[in-house]
């Protein structure tokens, strides 16, 4: 069972320093993404769909941080704080996110209820300057604010991110090609998840305009996006329900989980890293970033009636040691994303089981270096 400890983050400074790391850490992962792509691990293509849902995690990140910002002061209404998974993810909780789109849903009756930014500023300094004092219960309005017109902006990473298809060629007339991405905010381990499949569709309609197989295809994948399930269990799924569509290729992205000595309570060598790198405010974190890849081996036809066949796929396991049956990939790759201090500690002490993770590392100026 995963192991999870729901925290609220109530002090207003430690508050900001996490939205301020998250910030940081979001802006790293699309350099990371560039990496991946120069190394042809993606292609661009790829490398838009994750960055897309990385900035729709700043995003997210971003509008919360307004709900937060003053968490801790009296603002005359209680108002709660950031929870956050402090074992096993470092993300905020599930909970958290479907709240966000809850209140995306009621923002624009939130704002019209609401003096504009401009007056709430007004009314902060005629406070200062009239009554001598901290004008908290506006800047806690304004606060709120903002944050509801960042939920109108929208681009925001939400629960359930629903299939979007992109054409990517076709092989004839009667088979074209397609990449299939979506993305959840997976609720049993509070972290985002990101999924992209490649689908051949021999249906008498492309996909994208069949007003029937689409919005079924769409249902299917959603109600299958649980990091629990296999990818292999998925794929087969998939393939088994839709005779005309065959998954080449399912992919799955796991962002997370981060590490951090001042919000997380690792255990293990990653707390041993992270306590001998003594690195400065801001740079004492590492950011796991997991990849699970599934191929398709070949095609075998099967009877489907008396007089017609249908194509399945077989897919390839991983080879080695049987892991292959046990993970439900044909490959797996973990990486982790760390600033220079954490990596030195890492390299130093060199513990076992990180030999065959792939490590970026990212400079203050931004740059990103794999080893």
């Amino acid at each position: 069972m995963t192991n999870i400890e729901i925290i609220g983050l109530t002090d207003l400074f430690a508050s900001r320093r996490y939205f301020k790391k998250f910030e940081t850490i979001t802006s790293h992962l699309g350099r990371v993404a560039g990496v991946m792509e120069a190394e042809g691990d993606l292609n661009r293509d790829e490398v838009n769909i994750l960055t897309r849902y990385i900035t729709e995690l700043t995003f997210t990140f971003r509008a919360l941080s307004q709900k937060y910002l003053l968490v801790g002061r009296d603002t005359g209404r209680f108002f709660g704080s950031l929870a956050i998974d402090a074992i096993e993810s470092g993300f905020p909780a599930a909970e958290e996110i479907i709240t966000m789109a809850s209140d995306a849903q009621q923002a624009e009756r939130h704002l019209a209820g609401m003096p504009s930014a401009e007056e709430l500023k007004k009314q902060m300094v005629e406070v200062i300057v009239g009554e001598r004092t901290p004008p908290t219960k506006l800047q806690f309005a304004l606060s709120q604010r903002l944050y509801y017109e960042e939920l109108l902006r929208g681009q925001l990473f939400w629960p359930r991110n629903d299939p979007q298809i992109v054409w990517t060629g076709n092989k004839s007339e009667q088979r074209r090609t397609f990449r299939i991405h979506w993305a959840v905010y997976d609720s049993q381990v509070n972290l985002p998840i990101i999924y992209m499949m490649e689908v051949e569709d021999t249906g008498s309609t492309a996909l994208p305009k069949d007003q029937r197989r689409w919005p079924e295809a769409q249902a299917h994948l959603m109600a299958q996006a649980l990091g629990g399930l296999k990818l292999v269990t998925i794929a087969k799924g998939f393939d088994e329900d839709f005779d005309d569509l065959h998954p080449k290729r399912l992919r799955r992205f796991h962002v997370g989980p981060m590490y951090s000595s001042a919000f997380t309570k690792q255990s293990g060598p990653i707390s041993q890293v992270l306590e001998a790198a003594r690195a400065p405010e801001g740079q004492d974190w590492a950011l796991v970033w997991t990849e699970e890849d599934l191929h398709s081996e070949r095609v075998m036809t099967e009877r489907a009636g008396w007089f017609s066949t249908v194509e399945r796929e077989v897919f390839a396991l991983d080879p080695f040691a049987g892991r292959g049956a046990e993970t439900g990939t044909t490959r797996m790759e973990r990486s982790i994303v760390l600033p220079q201090r954490p990596f030195q500690a890492l390299q130093e002490l060199n513990p076992p089981g990180f030999g065959s993770v792939r490590k970026f590392v990212v400079s203050p100026a931004g740059r990103v270096l794999r080893y």
